[in-house]
Protein backbone atom coordinates (compact mmCIF):
# COMPACT_ATOMS: atom_id res chain seq x y z
CA UNK A 1 0.00 0.00 0.00
CA UNK A 2 2.94 2.35 0.68
CA UNK A 3 4.12 1.96 -2.92
CA UNK A 4 0.60 2.85 -4.06
CA UNK A 5 0.72 6.05 -1.99
CA UNK A 6 4.18 6.96 -3.30
CA UNK A 7 2.82 6.54 -6.81
CA UNK A 8 -0.05 8.89 -5.92
CA UNK A 9 2.41 11.73 -5.38
CA UNK A 10 4.15 10.95 -8.68
CA UNK A 11 0.86 10.89 -10.59
CA UNK A 12 -0.39 14.10 -8.94
CA UNK A 13 2.70 15.93 -10.26
CA UNK A 14 1.38 15.28 -13.77
CA UNK A 15 -2.39 15.33 -13.16
CA UNK A 16 -3.57 18.31 -11.06
CA UNK A 17 -6.31 16.58 -9.03
CA UNK A 18 -4.39 16.01 -5.82
CA UNK A 19 -2.66 12.95 -4.38
CA UNK A 20 -5.46 12.33 -1.86
CA UNK A 21 -8.08 12.00 -4.59
CA UNK A 22 -5.74 9.79 -6.62
CA UNK A 23 -5.17 7.54 -3.58
CA UNK A 24 -8.91 7.00 -3.22
CA UNK A 25 -9.40 6.44 -6.95
CA UNK A 26 -6.57 3.88 -7.20
CA UNK A 27 -7.83 2.11 -4.07
CA UNK A 28 -11.39 2.01 -5.44
CA UNK A 29 -10.23 0.65 -8.80
CA UNK A 30 -8.25 -2.10 -7.07
CA UNK A 31 -11.05 -2.87 -4.61
CA UNK A 32 -13.63 -3.18 -7.38
CA UNK A 33 -11.34 -5.17 -9.65
CA UNK A 34 -10.16 -7.96 -7.35
CA UNK A 35 -11.32 -9.68 -4.18
CA UNK A 36 -9.20 -8.51 -1.24
CA UNK A 37 -8.14 -11.51 0.95
CA UNK A 38 -9.80 -11.49 4.37
CA UNK A 39 -6.41 -11.57 6.14
CA UNK A 40 -5.92 -7.91 5.11
CA UNK A 41 -9.29 -6.78 6.54
CA UNK A 42 -8.00 -5.78 10.00
CA UNK A 43 -5.12 -3.78 8.50
CA UNK A 44 -7.42 -1.96 6.08
CA UNK A 45 -9.84 -1.14 8.91
CA UNK A 46 -6.95 0.13 11.05
CA UNK A 47 -5.76 2.38 8.21
CA UNK A 48 -9.17 3.86 7.38
CA UNK A 49 -10.00 4.61 11.02
CA UNK A 50 -7.05 4.86 13.42
CA UNK A 51 -4.45 5.96 10.86
CA UNK A 52 -6.84 8.56 9.42
CA UNK A 53 -7.49 10.02 12.88
CA UNK A 54 -3.72 10.11 13.52
CA UNK A 55 -3.04 11.91 10.23
CA UNK A 56 -5.73 14.53 10.89
CA UNK A 57 -4.35 15.25 14.36
CA UNK A 58 -0.86 15.82 12.89
CA UNK A 59 -2.36 17.94 10.08
CA UNK A 60 -2.70 20.81 12.55
CA UNK A 61 1.09 21.34 12.42
CA UNK A 62 0.60 23.10 9.06
CA UNK A 63 -1.72 25.76 10.50
CA UNK A 64 0.35 28.73 11.59
CA UNK A 65 -2.08 31.47 12.66
CA UNK A 66 0.68 34.07 12.26
CA UNK A 67 -0.15 33.99 8.53
CA UNK A 68 -3.09 36.24 9.38
CA UNK A 69 -0.60 39.08 9.93
CA UNK A 70 0.14 39.03 6.19
CA UNK A 71 -3.52 39.62 5.33
CA UNK A 72 -5.24 43.00 5.55
CA UNK A 73 -8.49 43.40 7.48
CA UNK A 74 -10.52 43.64 4.27
CA UNK A 75 -9.07 40.40 2.89
CA UNK A 76 -9.74 38.57 6.16
CA UNK A 77 -13.32 39.85 6.03
CA UNK A 78 -13.71 38.56 2.46
CA UNK A 79 -12.42 35.13 3.51
CA UNK A 80 -14.66 34.86 6.59
CA UNK A 81 -17.82 36.08 4.84
CA UNK A 82 -17.25 33.76 1.88
CA UNK A 83 -16.59 30.72 4.04
CA UNK A 84 -19.64 31.18 6.26
CA UNK A 85 -21.94 32.03 3.35
CA UNK A 86 -20.74 29.06 1.26
CA UNK A 87 -21.38 26.52 4.03
CA UNK A 88 -24.86 27.87 4.78
CA UNK A 89 -25.66 28.10 1.07
CA UNK A 90 -24.77 24.40 0.78
CA UNK A 91 -27.14 23.59 3.66
CA UNK A 92 -29.90 25.73 2.12
CA UNK A 93 -29.63 24.21 -1.38
CA UNK A 94 -29.46 20.68 0.07
CA UNK A 95 -32.69 21.30 1.96
CA UNK A 96 -34.46 22.90 -1.02
CA UNK A 97 -33.48 20.03 -3.34
CA UNK A 98 -34.23 17.37 -0.73
CA UNK A 99 -30.61 16.22 -1.05
CA UNK A 100 -28.59 14.25 1.53
CA UNK A 101 -27.98 16.92 4.21
CA UNK A 102 -24.75 15.35 5.47
CA UNK A 103 -23.23 15.09 2.00
CA UNK A 104 -24.41 18.62 1.17
CA UNK A 105 -22.76 19.97 4.33
CA UNK A 106 -19.49 18.15 3.59
CA UNK A 107 -19.49 19.46 -0.01
CA UNK A 108 -20.00 22.96 1.39
CA UNK A 109 -17.13 22.57 3.86
CA UNK A 110 -14.86 21.04 1.21
CA UNK A 111 -15.50 23.95 -1.15
CA UNK A 112 -15.42 26.63 1.53
CA UNK A 113 -12.27 25.65 3.40
CA UNK A 114 -9.59 23.41 1.92
CA UNK A 115 -10.95 20.56 -0.15
CA UNK A 116 -9.84 17.02 0.69
CA UNK A 117 -8.25 17.91 4.04
CA UNK A 118 -11.42 19.62 5.28
CA UNK A 119 -13.56 16.66 4.20
CA UNK A 120 -11.21 14.17 5.86
CA UNK A 121 -11.20 16.21 9.08
CA UNK A 122 -14.98 16.60 9.31
CA UNK A 123 -16.57 13.52 7.73
CA UNK A 124 -16.52 11.50 10.97
CA UNK A 125 -18.02 14.36 12.95
CA UNK A 126 -20.89 14.50 10.48
CA UNK A 127 -21.03 10.66 10.36
CA UNK A 128 -20.82 10.52 6.56
CA UNK A 129 -20.15 7.04 5.17
CA UNK A 130 -17.00 6.18 3.24
CA UNK A 131 -18.64 6.02 -0.21
CA UNK A 132 -20.11 9.51 0.08
CA UNK A 133 -16.94 10.88 1.67
CA UNK A 134 -14.90 9.55 -1.25
CA UNK A 135 -17.46 10.95 -3.69
CA UNK A 136 -17.21 14.38 -2.04
CA UNK A 137 -13.40 14.35 -2.26
CA UNK A 138 -13.47 13.32 -5.92
CA UNK A 139 -16.04 15.99 -6.86
CA UNK A 140 -14.35 18.81 -4.95
CA UNK A 141 -11.01 17.95 -6.58
CA UNK A 142 -12.64 17.79 -10.01
CA UNK A 143 -14.17 21.25 -9.57
CA UNK A 144 -10.87 22.61 -8.26
CA UNK A 145 -9.06 21.26 -11.29
CA UNK A 146 -11.58 22.93 -13.62
CA UNK A 147 -11.31 26.18 -11.65
CA UNK A 148 -7.52 26.03 -11.87
CA UNK A 149 -7.77 26.70 -15.61
CA UNK A 150 -10.92 28.87 -15.74
CA UNK A 151 -10.67 31.30 -12.82
CA UNK A 152 -7.48 33.15 -13.89
CA UNK A 153 -9.22 34.07 -17.16
CA UNK A 154 -12.31 35.26 -15.27
CA UNK A 155 -10.13 37.53 -13.13
CA UNK A 156 -8.41 38.96 -16.21
CA UNK A 157 -11.72 39.47 -18.06
CA UNK A 158 -13.12 41.37 -15.06
CA UNK A 159 -10.13 43.71 -15.15
CA UNK A 160 -8.84 42.71 -11.71
CA UNK A 161 -5.29 43.67 -10.80
CA UNK A 162 -2.74 41.03 -9.76
CA UNK A 163 -3.60 41.22 -6.05
CA UNK A 164 -7.34 40.96 -6.74
CA UNK A 165 -6.85 37.96 -9.05
CA UNK A 166 -4.77 36.33 -6.31
CA UNK A 167 -7.56 36.92 -3.79
CA UNK A 168 -10.11 35.45 -6.19
CA UNK A 169 -8.02 32.31 -6.73
CA UNK A 170 -7.02 31.88 -3.09
CA UNK A 171 -10.57 32.42 -1.87
CA UNK A 172 -12.28 29.96 -4.22
CA UNK A 173 -9.97 27.14 -5.29
CA UNK A 174 -10.29 24.09 -3.09
CA UNK A 175 -6.73 22.93 -2.37
CA UNK A 176 -3.39 24.65 -1.84
CA UNK A 177 -2.09 22.91 -4.96
CA UNK A 178 -4.90 24.34 -7.08
CA UNK A 179 -4.39 27.88 -5.74
CA UNK A 180 -0.59 27.77 -6.12
CA UNK A 181 -0.70 26.32 -9.63
CA UNK A 182 -3.33 28.78 -10.82
CA UNK A 183 -1.70 31.79 -9.19
CA UNK A 184 1.90 31.26 -10.27
CA UNK A 185 0.57 30.25 -13.69
CA UNK A 186 -0.37 33.94 -14.10
CA UNK A 187 2.66 35.59 -12.48
CA UNK A 188 4.68 35.77 -9.25
CA UNK A 189 2.52 38.47 -7.61
CA UNK A 190 -0.74 36.61 -8.26
CA UNK A 191 0.83 33.38 -7.01
CA UNK A 192 2.02 34.89 -3.73
CA UNK A 193 -1.33 36.61 -3.13
CA UNK A 194 -3.30 33.44 -3.91
CA UNK A 195 -1.11 31.34 -1.60
CA UNK A 196 -1.43 33.69 1.38
CA UNK A 197 -5.21 34.01 0.97
CA UNK A 198 -5.53 30.23 0.63
CA UNK A 199 -3.55 29.72 3.83
CA UNK A 200 -5.89 32.19 5.53
CA UNK A 201 -8.83 30.01 4.50
CA UNK A 202 -7.12 26.88 5.78
CA UNK A 203 -6.63 28.51 9.19
CA UNK A 204 -10.40 28.72 9.50
CA UNK A 205 -10.63 24.92 9.50
CA UNK A 206 -10.15 24.91 13.28
CA UNK A 207 -13.12 27.23 14.06
CA UNK A 208 -15.20 25.34 11.47
CA UNK A 209 -14.47 22.06 13.27
CA UNK A 210 -15.36 23.59 16.64
CA UNK A 211 -18.60 25.04 15.21
CA UNK A 212 -19.45 21.72 13.59
CA UNK A 213 -18.95 19.82 16.86
CA UNK A 214 -21.38 22.12 18.68
CA UNK A 215 -23.76 22.15 15.69
CA UNK A 216 -23.94 18.35 15.65
CA UNK A 217 -24.11 18.22 19.45
CA UNK A 218 -27.06 20.62 19.45
CA UNK A 219 -28.87 18.55 16.82
CA UNK A 220 -28.29 15.40 18.85
CA UNK A 221 -29.71 16.91 22.03
CA UNK A 222 -32.85 17.95 20.14
CA UNK A 223 -33.34 14.43 18.77
CA UNK A 224 -35.61 12.24 20.83
CA UNK A 225 -34.00 9.13 19.34
CA UNK A 226 -30.45 10.13 20.22
CA UNK A 227 -29.86 10.77 23.92
CA UNK A 228 -26.17 9.93 23.85
CA UNK A 229 -24.02 12.90 24.76
CA UNK A 230 -21.75 14.06 21.95
CA UNK A 231 -18.03 13.91 22.78
CA UNK A 232 -15.22 15.74 21.03
CA UNK A 233 -13.09 13.16 19.16
CA UNK A 234 -9.50 12.88 20.39
CA UNK A 235 -8.11 13.49 16.90
CA UNK A 236 -9.82 16.91 16.83
CA UNK A 237 -8.18 17.83 20.15
CA UNK A 238 -4.89 16.67 18.65
CA UNK A 239 -5.49 18.78 15.55
CA UNK A 240 -6.11 21.89 17.67
CA UNK A 241 -3.07 21.11 19.86
CA UNK A 242 -0.69 20.83 16.90
CA UNK A 243 -2.09 24.01 15.29
CA UNK A 244 -1.32 25.87 18.54
CA UNK A 245 2.20 24.36 18.60
CA UNK A 246 2.74 25.57 15.01
CA UNK A 247 1.47 29.07 15.84
CA UNK A 248 3.61 29.65 18.93
CA UNK A 249 6.64 28.34 16.99
CA UNK A 250 8.28 26.28 19.74
CA UNK A 251 9.50 23.52 17.40
CA UNK A 252 12.37 23.82 14.90
CA UNK A 253 11.34 23.84 11.25
CA UNK A 254 12.87 20.45 10.47
CA UNK A 255 10.68 18.81 13.16
CA UNK A 256 7.59 20.55 11.79
CA UNK A 257 8.48 19.36 8.28
CA UNK A 258 8.90 15.80 9.56
CA UNK A 259 5.53 15.82 11.36
CA UNK A 260 3.89 17.26 8.23
CA UNK A 261 5.44 14.51 6.09
CA UNK A 262 4.22 11.78 8.47
CA UNK A 263 0.74 13.34 8.35
CA UNK A 264 0.69 13.34 4.53
CA UNK A 265 1.89 9.74 4.23
CA UNK A 266 -0.59 8.57 6.88
CA UNK A 267 -3.42 10.39 5.13
CA UNK A 268 -2.57 8.81 1.78
CA UNK A 269 -2.46 5.34 3.34
CA UNK A 270 -5.81 5.95 5.05
CA UNK A 271 -7.42 7.22 1.86
CA UNK A 272 -6.10 4.23 -0.08
CA UNK A 273 -7.72 1.96 2.51
CA UNK A 274 -11.00 3.86 2.24
CA UNK A 275 -10.82 3.48 -1.54
CA UNK A 276 -10.46 -0.30 -1.20
CA UNK A 277 -13.85 -0.47 0.54
CA UNK A 278 -15.72 1.74 -1.89
CA UNK A 279 -18.45 0.33 -4.09
CA UNK A 280 -18.78 1.97 -7.51
CA UNK A 281 -22.44 0.99 -7.46
CA UNK A 282 -23.03 3.04 -4.30
CA UNK A 283 -21.30 6.08 -5.81
CA UNK A 284 -23.23 5.78 -9.07
CA UNK A 285 -26.55 6.09 -7.23
CA UNK A 286 -25.91 9.65 -5.99
CA UNK A 287 -22.89 10.80 -8.03
CA UNK A 288 -24.60 13.03 -10.60
CA UNK A 289 -26.82 14.84 -8.08
CA UNK A 290 -23.80 15.46 -5.86
CA UNK A 291 -21.82 16.89 -8.78
CA UNK A 292 -24.68 19.25 -9.69
CA UNK A 293 -25.03 20.41 -6.08
CA UNK A 294 -21.28 20.95 -5.73
CA UNK A 295 -21.34 22.93 -8.98
CA UNK A 296 -24.01 25.25 -7.55
CA UNK A 297 -21.93 25.72 -4.39
CA UNK A 298 -18.73 26.46 -6.31
CA UNK A 299 -20.45 28.97 -8.61
CA UNK A 300 -22.00 30.71 -5.61
CA UNK A 301 -18.59 30.90 -3.95
CA UNK A 302 -17.02 32.41 -7.07
CA UNK A 303 -19.77 34.99 -7.60
CA UNK A 304 -19.74 36.01 -3.95
CA UNK A 305 -15.95 36.40 -3.99
CA UNK A 306 -16.14 38.62 -7.09
CA UNK A 307 -18.76 40.83 -5.44
CA UNK A 308 -16.81 41.09 -2.18
CA UNK A 309 -13.56 41.93 -4.01
CA UNK A 310 -15.39 44.68 -5.89
CA UNK A 311 -16.86 46.05 -2.65
CA UNK A 312 -13.73 45.92 -0.50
Amino acid sequence: MYDCCRNCNVISSYIPIGSVAIAIILGAILGNSITIPSKFASGITFAEKSLLSFSIALMGINLDFNVLNALGANTILIIVISLIATIFFALYVSKKQDFDKKLGLILGIGNAVCGSAAIAATKDIVKLNKEKSALAIAIVNLLGTAGLFILPFIGLLLGFNDIEIGILLGNTLQSVGHAVAAGFGVNETVGQSATIVKMGRILLLTPVIIWLIFFISKKNTKSAKNTKRFQIPLFILGFIFFSIIASIQVLPQNIIDYISLVSKISLLLAMSAIGLKISFKAIKESGWDALVLAGYIFKFQILLSIVLIAIF
